[in-house]
């Protein structure tokens, strides 16, 4: 698990905000680690997160931080890979914000992104991911080591 850190996560709710994506929206939260990055956004007035992460221990602690804040009514976790939960997920609208920080050593991002349902999309990787034809990159940013884009997709 590395999480990202209070100045990136800062930085990313910021733009966010700016961009009025995190109000009310549905959020999902893939590769959720700690579940720092949905948790921001619940307590920045989103809707609902939904929280997919495979490691049991992992999803342990998602749900241990969302009851410390007491946002569990407004959350979901999902026992499952980032890839089979988007094969898989039941709901027909796409998301309003997805958030996707998976580990830095990930290669399966041209699958992901294609599959992946939702209006703007947050990346954070150590490199530049390439993005779908019809994707607009809104803000993309350096941070030491990190790269954080958001993009607008066709959803």
């Amino acid at each position: 698990m590395r999480p990202t850190t209070d100045r990136v996560r800062e930085a990313v709710f910021n733009s966010l905000a700016s961009l009025d994506a995190v109000h009310d929206a549905a959020v999902l939260d893939l590769f959720a680690g700690s579940g720092a990055l949905g948790i921001e956004a619940l307590s920045r007035g989103a809707a609902h997160a939904t929280f997919v992460e495979h490691d049991p221990r992992v999803r342990a602690v998602i749900e241990q931080n969302l009851r410390a804040v007491e946002l569990t009514d407004r959350s979901t976790v999902v026992a499952d890979t980032a890839e089979r939960f988007l094969a898989t997920d039941p709901r027909v609208e796409p998301y309003d914000l997805a958030l996707v920080d998976p580990p830095y050593d990930y290669h399966g991002w041209t699958g992901l992104l294609a599959s992946l349902r939702a209006a703007i999309v947050v990346i954070e990787s150590d490199r530049s991911i390439g993005l779908p034809q019809d994707w607009e990159v809104v803000r993309a940013k350096g941070y030491g080591s990190t790269l954080v884009a958001i993009a607008r997709t066709p959803f």
